[in-house]
């Protein structure tokens, strides 16, 4: 992800005193400024657009045109660009009257290096944050924005083949881990394609149980629950790799044939299989038939990790702040330092589905990500059960050597129960089968 605060490391210095630029700008350029030097007014003038991505340093007496002068013209093109005025004692009634008109900090000559850095570094976090507010919000009202959101060379190169790949008729197997937009990469290839005026049926394969799986196989009219549901368009198998043998094994005959059997007689099923898997091996996720793989996977397409593309993060939070705001009927909110510091520096074991979940809590005036601690530093119980519970879930994933029935067995939960707090506690079983 670029560095949010990139553009805030930026200073215009304005001093006609030749000596005196040349000492400032070196103070500044050792404490990690990028400093652009103007020796008057009007050259500042011509070279400072509305959006300028940093902090004004500016003398207040200088020739022709005002330091005073040169924050008003300043003010009025961006009332939120930071100018530090520098001014002799005399100046300073007149300084303490530019800070109420918008001003932000004036100094007294001669000033301590400390207090103008101090100055500018707390100045061009103001302006960091003002930039990025003003991206977020015109990301967020941007209409015409992909739904499939983001600028990394991964994300552009799948938004790319979309098109390509709504008609051409191979089955397609998605990996991913979880929440980062396999269900939405699916959709979109369906919606986009000859497939997209017939039903693209989900199944949620993870821990089927055989009695529901079996009608899957029998049903052979477009409105039974079965796979013929899906004539004509998209049978979308989710979680493959998590399915059940029985599943694995019933769906291989179907996914060779393109056959259903129903009284000894043969329906032929006209149909797309898009699968996803949460592993992205050299070959078949470990749980899953290798001949089903083969046969599912004509192409596989990865969807990384956000921890893999942070570019796409700022878009993909403005986005989603935006839909909420919507839905909630309330402003968008500014973007604090807390937040983002969250977005810059969080993993986002989640991936998409949490980031989205994150930015509705920050409309909502929930997404603190920095909350303040109790004053015994003590967590309460649930923190504490939520903990002792994730510890042991992937102790035990571990201990089994990524084998989720045997961990399953271990911790001595229903299959339903044990999905259901992965899920809760974000455990990303993927990454534990690597460690097992």
């Amino acid at each position: 992800m670029t560095d949010l605060s990139a553009g805030t490391r930026r200073v215009a210095l304005v001093e006609d005193d030749e000596d005196l630029a040349r000492s400032t700008a070196q103070l500044l350029k050792l404490a990690g400024f990028e400093v652009e030097s103007f020796p008057a007014a009007a050259p500042a003038l011509a070279a400072l657009t509305a959006d300028w991505p940093g902090v004004v340093v500016t003398d207040v007496r200088m020739p022709h045109v005002s330091g005073i002068d040169l924050f008003r013209q300043l003010h009025e093109r961006d009332a939120d660009l930071p100018v530090v005025l520098v001014t002799g004692h005399g100046d300073i009634e007149m300084a303490v009257q530019m800070l109420k008109a918008g001003a932000w900090d004036f100094l007294t000559k001669p000033f301590a290096p400390e207090a103008l850095i101090a100055a500018v570094t707390r100045a061009a976090t103001a302006r960091g944050l003002t930039l990025e507010n003003r991206r977020l919000r015109a990301m967020s009202q941007d209409a015409d924005a992909p739904l499939f959101l983001g600028e990394s060379p991964a994300i552009r190169r799948l938004r790319e083949m979309v098109p390509v790949l709504a008609n051409a008729d191979i089955d397609l197997f998605i990996e991913g881990e979880t929440g980062t937009g396999k269900d939405l990469l699916a959709r979109l290839i369906h919606r986009a394609g000859k497939r997209a005026r017939h039903r693209f049926l989900p199944l949620a394969c993870a821990g089927m149980p055989e009695a529901l799986a079996e009608p899957l196989f029998t049903a052979t009219g477009i409105d039974e629950p079965g796979l013929a549901a899906a004539h004509r368009g998209t049978l979308y198998l989710d979680d493959i790799d998590r399915g059940p043998a029985h599943l694995q094994e019933r769906l291989l005959p179907f996914v060779e044939q393109r056959v259903l059997r129903r009284r000894g007689e043969a329906m032929p099923v006209d149909v797309r299989v898009i699968s996803t898997s949460q592993d992205a091996a050299e070959g078949p996720p470990p749980s899953l038939l290798p001949p089903l793989f083969y046969r599912l996977a004509a192409m596989r397409l990865r969807i990384p990790p956000l921890r893999e593309r942070r570019e796409d993060i700022p878009a993909l939070f403005a986005r989603f702040a935006g839909d909420a705001a919507s839905r909630v009927a309330r402003e968008l909110p500014p973007v604090t330092a807390a937040v983002r510091t969250m977005l810059e520096r969080h993993d986002w074991p989640g991936n998409v589905r949490e980031l989205a979940n994150f930015a509705e809590q920050f409309v909502l005036g929930l997404g603190d990500p920095s909350p303040t601690p109790s004053p015994s530093g003590n967590k309460g119980l649930t923190e504490r059960v939520d903990a002792f519970e994730r510890e042991e879930i992937v102790a035990a994933v571990i201990a089994a050597n990524g084998e989720i029935g045997a961990a399953i067995r271990a911790l001595d939960l229903p299959r339903k129960t044990f999905y259901y707090k992965v899920n809760k506690h974000g455990i990303d079983l993927g990454a534990l089968r690597q460690k097992g």
